[in-house]
């Protein structure tokens, strides 16, 4: 492409992220909360008075994979609904704690974001600078496996689930300041 036409290019695309309502992805016209503004309606015919939340991505990873992702989850069902037994909202607390003390260790988070761009096997993942031994980079996938966020695809690859790939950068996302 020439110096003019990419020129050209950046500031048509300039433009549309400077119009008024657009929101950070230069979609004019749709305001700053359109995922909100349709997931409210949606709340709206679910009746759930209470609200939700909800969290969405269209992901293409380095090992070229894509993954496009939504999950939609009410608030009642996230606070814990007062019928559930003291059993059920228990395991379901565990659950919960464990998936996310799975992620609470700083070489998981490398461990996971290294799959992510495509190094799958143990002996992968042991080249990474600063990751610990051999004993110790399998103590921490067996812990994410354990949770989900891995799983072993054969011949000692591993892989995060397609479910769990949005949901994951979500987390992560959402684990730094605005």
């Amino acid at each position: 492409m020439e110096l003019e036409e990419r020129v050209a290019e950046l500031e048509r695309r300039i433009a549309a992220l400077e119009k008024p309502g657009a929101d950070a992805g230069g979609r004019a016209g749709d305001g700053d909360f359109w995922a909100l503004e349709g997931f409210k309606e949606q709340l709206g015919s679910w009746g759930a008075e209470d609200g939700g939340v909800l969290f969405t991505g269209a992901v293409r990873l380095p090992t070229g994979e894509r993954w496009e992702w939504q999950q939609a989850a009410l608030t009642d069902g996230q606070l814990g609904p007062a019928e559930d037994s003291a059993q059920q909202s228990e395991e379901g607390t565990q659950r919960i704690a464990d998936g996310l003390a799975a992620l609470g260790h700083p070489v998981r988070i490398r461990l996971l974001r290294a799959v992510l761009a495509g190094r799958r096997t143990a002996a992968d993942l042991s080249a990474l600078d600063g990751i610990g031994t051999t004993g110790q980079i399998y103590h921490h996938l067996r812990q994410l496996s354990a949770a989900g966020w891995l799983t072993t695809t054969g011949r000692g690859r591993y892989a995060v689930p397609g479910t769990r790939v949005v949901p994951l950068l979500t987390i992560l996302a959402a684990s730094q300041p605005p």
